[in-house]
C-alpha cells in the first residue's frame, strides 16, 4: 500500500450530537445536589443501589450524600469506599456539604484514607488498618478495590455486617469466578447484612462479561442518568463529536491531520503490545512533540515540556509516558494541583499511555485522541468522559480513534480488520448512548398520545406514525405496529434500562458485523431475528420466550431507528452531523436547517416515509448498512476492497446452531400462517427459513445435535 495515503475527510466526525444547553444538570437544589445526585438520593433507603451515570455527572458527591444519610439515619455503622486505583481516592476528600445546604459535612480522617498511605495495595499495613478501622469509632474509610479484596480474605464476610460497601467504577467487577471482588460482593449479598452502593460511568458492565449473576443483579435498585440528560443539562458544552479515522505507515506522521494544537487535548498513545505501537513509546512521544513544533525546554516547576508551534503559540505539554518515576510523578502532581483547576492555560496537551482515563478530571479537555483500538467498550466510554466536562467557553468536544488501515500485505491483516470492525461497533454503540432513550408502545386502534411528549406542530394524529419527544426526560415515544410488550418486571426493566447492553453484545458479535457489512446475499432477518434472538436467549435465560422476543424487538427497534434517522438526514456524503435536542438545534443564522438537524427530525422523516411503522419492517433493515456507508467515506477504496475480499473468503456454510435457530423461526412462521416457509417463495427471508429448516433436519439425521 502506498504510505502517502492521507486520512479522508479528517475534519468530519462519524457522528456528532448537539445538545440543548439548559443548565439543568449543573444547577444545584437547596441541599446542594445536582440533578443526578438528587435522583440518586431519592433512593437512599435501598439496601442495594446501582447508579449508572456518565463521567462528570457527580457520582462521587452523590455517594457522599447517600452514605451520610445511611450513617446518620439508617443505622449503618461504617462506610467503606472502594476505588480502582489510589489516584481516584482524591475524589472522596473532605467536602463542606453544609456550606451548600446539606445536613452534614463529608469527612474522612487522614488515617483512614488508605489511598494516601504508603505501601502497596496488598501491604500488611493497609489490610491491618482496615481491620483497625472496623474496630474504631471512625465512620468512613477510602481504599482501593485491591486492598478491600485482601482484607476481605483475611477478615471474612461477617466483619462487614452493618457496613456500607460503596464500589466506585463498578465495571471493574465481574460475575466470573476468577474475579475475586465479584465473588466477595456475591458473598455479601448472600449474607444480606451489608448495604452496597455500586457506581459506574459505563453502561456496559464488564463489556461481554456480566458484572453480577442475574439473581444478585435482581436485588439492586437501578438509578440511571443518561448521557443525553447530562449533556443537554450543561450550560456551556453543546456539541460532542465521535469519529474513527484510518492512517497508513506510522501514526505520528498523520497525527496532525486529526489533532488541532489549539484544542486542549489528551493523546492516548497505543499500548506497546499493540500493532499500532512502534515498541518505543519514548520515541513516539518525542515524535509527537517534534511534530507540534520546536522544543523550548522543560518548565522547572511543573515538568511540562514547552513547545513553540509554527504559529508562535507556546504549548505546555504534560508527558505521563516518561519511565522516570520522579519526572512522571512531578508532572502528575502538577496536573492535579487544585490551585490550577480553573486555569484554562495551565496545560495544553497531555500525552498518556495507561493514565488520564478513569477519575482524571481536566474540565478544559476538548479532544480525547486515542491511537489504536481499545479492546474494551468500557474503556472507550471512560476516555470519552475525559472530554465531556462542562467548562466556560468550551462549546464543543470530540473523541477521535485513530486506527491503522488494514493492509493485505501485512501478516497481521486479520487483526487489523478485527480492530476496524471493533471501532465501528464502538461508534454504533456510542450513537445509542448519546441519543435520547426510546419509549416504544404497540400501535393499536385505541392508541393515543403519551403524557409529557411533544408530537410537533400538528400534535398527535390517530392512525399516523407519531413520534414524540419529552424534553424533560430525554425520551422519544414511538408507536410500532405488532410490537410485543414485556410481561414481567424483569423484562420491562431490561427494555427500559438495559437495551444498550443488549445492543453492545450484538454489535460486538464478529460474525454479525462481518455479514451485515460485507455479505451481499444477507437476509437482514438473519441478524435482527436469529442472531439478536440468540444473544438475548443466552444473556437472559431466566426470561420466557415471549419476554425474550419483546426484548429482542425493542433492541432492534432502538438500533435500527437511529441508523435510519442517520440515513434520512442525507448527510453521509459530507460526514454525519446529527443534532440531539430541540427541533431547532443546529440551524444556521439564516434560520435554514444546517448540518445539526435534530435527530428527532431524522426519526420523524423515517416514520413519514413508510406507510406504517411495524416490527416486520424494522426487522427487514440491515443494522450495519449506514455504518458501511460511513466506512466507505473514511477508508481508502483499495483497503475497503481488500477487507471485503478477505471477509468474503472466510464465509462459511450454514452452521448447526444457525440452522436450529432458523428452524425455530420457521415453526413460528407456521404457527402464524398455518403453513411452512417455502423454498421457492419470493420473500428472501421465507426462503432462508425454509433453507434453515431443511438443514436442521439434515443435521439432526446426521446426529449433529447429540
Amino acid at each position: 500500500m502506498n504510505n502517502d495515503t492521507t486520512i479522508k475527510q479528517s475534519a468530519i466526525p462519524s457522528v456528532s450530537m448537539t445538545y440543548a444547553q439548559s443548565g439543568a444538570s449543573t444547577t444545584a437544589n437547596e441541599l446542594g445536589m445536582r440533578a443526578m445526585q438528587e435522583r440518586a438520593y431519592e433512593h437512599r433507603g435501598e439496601q442495594y443501589l446501582l447508579i449508572k451515570s456518565p463521567p462528570a455527572s457527580g457520582k462521587s458527591r452523590a455517594l457522599m450524600f447517600i452514605a451520610l444519610d445511611k450513617l446518620h439515619n439508617q443505622g449503618v455503622k461504617k462506610a467503606i469506599i472502594l476505588v480502582p486505583e489510589k489516584s481516584i481516592g482524591a475524589s472522596f476528600n473532605d467536602e463542606p456539604l453544609t456550606k451548600y445546604g446539606f445536613y452534614w459535612d463529608w469527612q474522612v480522617l487522614p488515617r483512614w484514607n488508605l489511598c494516601n498511605a504508603p505501601g502497596t495495595d496488598n501491604s500488611g499495613g493497609k489490610v491491618k488498618a482496615l481491620g483497625e478501622f472496623l474496630q474504631s469509632d471512625a465512620r468512613a474509610l477510602v481504599c482501593t478495590h485491591a486492598t478491600f479484596r485482601f482484607a476481605f480474605d483475611e477478615l471474612g464476610v461477617e466483619a462487614f455486617d452493618n457496613c456500607l460497601i460503596a464500589v466506585d467504577e463498578f465495571h471493574h467487577v465481574s460475575a466470573n469466578p476468577d474475579n475475586k471482588l465479584g465473588a466477595q460482593l456475591g458473598a455479601l449479598i448472600a449474607r444480606d447484612k451489608s448495604h452496597i452502593v455500586a457506581m459506574t460511568g459505563s453502561y456496559f458492565r464488564g463489556d461481554a462479561e456480566a458484572v453480577l449473576a442475574p439473581t444478585d443483579e435482581a436485588r439492586f435498585h437501578t438509578v440511571t442518568y443518561t448521557y443525553y440528560e447530562q449533556l443537554s443539562g450543561y450550560e456551556h458544552l453543546k456539541q460532542l463529536d465521535i469519529g474513527y479515522f484510518f492512517y497508513s505507515g506510522l501514526y505520528g506522521d498523520d497525527l496532525l491531520k486529526v489533532l488541532n494544537p489549539t484544542e486542549k487535548t489528551i493523546i492516548h498513545i497505543p499500548n506497546v503490545n499493540s500493532r499500532e505501537s512502534s515498541k518505543d513509546k519514548i520515541r513516539e512521544v518525542e515524535h509527537i512533540i517534534e511534530s507540534l513544533g520546536a522544543w523550548q525546554g522543560t518548565d522547572p516547576v511543573t515538568g511540562f515540556q514547552l513547545v513553540q508551534t509554527p504559529s508562535g503559540k507556546l504549548l505546555k505539554i504534560a508527558d505521563l509516558v516518561d519511565d522516570d518515576p520522579a519526572k512522571r510523578d512531578r508532572v502528575a502532581a502538577a496536573l492535579k494541583d487544585s490551585a490550577h483547576k480553573h486555569n484554562r492555560e495551565h496545560v495544553d496537551i497531555i500525552i498518556a499511555l495507561g493514565m488520564a482515563k478513569e477519575g482524571f478530571d481536566w474540565i478544559w479537555c476538548e479532544h480525547a485522541l486515542t491511537v489504536g483500538y481499545r479492546a474494551s467498550l468500557t474503556e472507550i466510554v471512560q476516555i470519552i468522559g475525559r472530554a465531556t466536562r462542562d467548562a466556560k467557553g468550551k462549546t464543543r468536544a470530540r473523541f477521535t480513534n485513530l486506527i491503522a488501515e488494514p493492509d493485505a500485505s501485512e501478516s497481521a491483516v486479520t487483526e487489523a480488520i478485527n480492530d476496524t470492525l471493533k471501532a465501528i461497533a464502538a461508534s454504533l454503540l456510542m450513537e445509542q448512548v448519546l441519543a435520547p432513550r426510546f419509549e416504544f408502545t404497540p400501535k393499536t386502534e385505541t392508541s393515543g398520545p403519551q403524557q409529557g411528549f411533544d408530537y410537533g406542530d400538528a400534535g398527535y394524529q390517530p392512525g399516523k406514525n407519531n413520534v414524540g419527544i419529552n424534553e424533560q426526560t430525554g425520551q422519544y415515544h414511538i408507536e410500532i405496529k405488532g410490537l410485543s410488550t414485556p410481561q414481567t418486571p424483569a423484562a420491562a426493566r431490561i427494555c427500559s434500562e438495559d437495551l444498550n447492553e443488549v445492543i453492545a453484545a450484538f454489535v460486538q458479535d464478529k460474525r454479525s458485523i462481518e455479514r451485515g457489512m460485507f455479505d451481499e446475499d444477507l437476509v437482514p432477518e438473519e441478524l435482527t431475528q436469529v442472531r439478536m434472538g440468540k444473544i438475548i436467549q443466552e444473556r437472559y435465560p431466566e426470561l420466557d420466550s415471549n419476554d425474550q422476543e419483546a426484548v429482542r424487538q425493542h433492541a432492534v427497534a432502538a438500533l435500527n431507528i437511529i441508523q435510519q434517522a442517520k440515513g434520512q438526514l442525507g448527510l453521509l456524503d459530507v460526514g454525519l452531523d446529527v443534532g440531539v435536542g430541540a427541533s431547532t438545534a443546529g440551524q444556521s443564522a439564516g434560520n435554514e436547517p444546517g448540518l445539526n438537524t435534530a435527530l428527532l427530525q431524522g426519526v420523524r422523516k423515517f416514520a413519514m416515509d413508510v406507510r406504517e411503522l411495524d416490527i416486520d419492517l424494522i426487522d427487514r433493515i440491515n443494522p450495519f448498512s449506514e455504518a458501511y456507508a460511513i466506512l466507505a467515506k473514511t477508508m481508502s477504496e483499495d483497503s475497503l476492497k481488500q477487507v471485503a475480499e478477505i471477509i468474503t473468503a472466510k464465509r462459511t456454510a450454514l452452521a448447526p446452531d444457525e440452522a436450529k435457530e432458523l428452524a425455530l423461526r420457521a415453526m413460528q412462521f407456521k404457527k402464524e400462517r398455518n403453513r411452512l416457509p417455502s423454498a421457492t417463495a419470493s420473500d428472501p427471508w421465507e426462503r432462508r427459513m425454509a433453507e434453515g429448516a431443511a438443514a436442521f433436519m439434515r443435521f439432526k439425521k446426521e446426529g449433529r445435535y447429540e
